[in-house]
């Protein structure tokens, strides 16, 4: 047996940095009058989405799932009128292991009643230029990237157009050409194409996806309907997820079950849908807005490092 296995990953320096970051994180939401929560990490349900797999394990014979998030029980405490919070917490996702992804991480996560995805976006870009010192970040609406870019229009450019594009840029040779979604094409495209050419010198915000792309974000009925949401990327990174929050419990319930039938469809594991959440949204969920930061891809932009490895204290492989 190696006598050194028992070694942390990161050097301690780089948690001493870590632990000051996190107190720098801590300081900018007290600043602010943001209240720091706990939600469980155990929860009877979870996310629906298809591309998110939980951990689950038994409790007294019953079946619990490690969150993928904390969203659903923030949400509840917004529900019951918490005000602005915000929560650091582990969080878990299976299969998700590499370079930029561990199957347990530390996810930043806070909601303001009162604001749509904009004025959150501007919050954002404050937080980062104080965590990280970059400059102000760069806003832009999800077609004009493609745009500028891919030179389409992601949301009139046909489906099989589309399907030919991703297909040129490697999509067929990850998935065979049988099948391919439009949503599927996008997503390719984005990851493999877009992100490599956007957040270079300071962080850039996408804003307005398409309405099939919404998760748990309000859809805005323009001349083309749009997913009040956006992403942030820095640096080749994909850092931050926020939403204009969707309050209305029957549109909520509509699209977990959605996921569900996709879910049975690809033959992935059935959840139990998250019924807390939704009577808190009949309660009444206030207007707001929320966002999700991967901290330990924060923490690899604060110390220059490449590797998530690097700053956090034990991988999954040496746990």
């Amino acid at each position: 047996m190696d006598n050194e296995a028992w070694q942390p990953d990161a050097s301690v320096e780089c948690l001493r940095q870590r632990a000051k970051l996190l107190a720098k994180i801590r300081r900018f939401f007290s600043e602010r009058y943001v209240m720091e929560v706990e939600t469980p990490l155990l929860s009877r349900a979870t996310v629906t989405d298809v591309q998110l797999h939980s951990l689950q394990t038994k409790v007294a014979g019953n079946t619990y799932y490690l969150q993928t998030s904390p969203e659903y029980a923030m949400k509840r405490l917004l529900a019951a009128e918490s005000g602005a919070i915000y929560q650091l917490c582990k969080a878990f996702r299976d299969d998700e292991q590499g370079q930029w992804h561990n199957p347990e991480f530390t996810l930043l996560e806070w909601y303001h009643p009162g604001f749509d995805h904009h004025d959150l976006m501007i919050e954002v870009d404050q937080f980062l230029k104080f965590i990280l010192t970059c400059g102000p970040a760069e806003l832009i609406s999800y077609q004009q990237v493609f745009s500028n870019i891919l030179k389409i229009n992601p949301f009139a450019i046909t489906d099989d157009d589309l399907i030919d594009l991703a297909k040129q840029h490697g999509l067929a040779d990850v998935v065979g050409v049988a099948n391919i979604e439009r949503d599927l094409a996008l997503q390719w495209l984005m990851s493999e194409v877009i992100e490599k050419n956007i957040g270079e010198k300071t962080p850039c915000f996408v804003y307005d996806f398409p309405a099939s792309q919404a998760a748990l974000a309000i859809i805005r009925q323009d001349t083309v309907p749009v997913a009040e949401r956006f992403e942030v990327y820095y640096h080749g990174i994909e850092l931050a997820n926020g939403f204009h929050e969707l309050a209305d419990a029957k549109e909520q319930r509509q699209r977990f079950e959605r996921d569900l039938e996709k879910r049975k469809h690809c033959g992935a594991t059935a959840v139990p849908i998250d019924e807390n959440l939704l009577s808190a949204l009949e309660s009444g969920l206030p207007n707001c807005a929320g966002v999700a930061l991967g901290v330990d891809r924060l923490m690899m932009l604060a110390m220059n490092k490449t590797h998530l490895s690097q700053v956090i204290s034990f991988t999954i492989n040496n746990a």
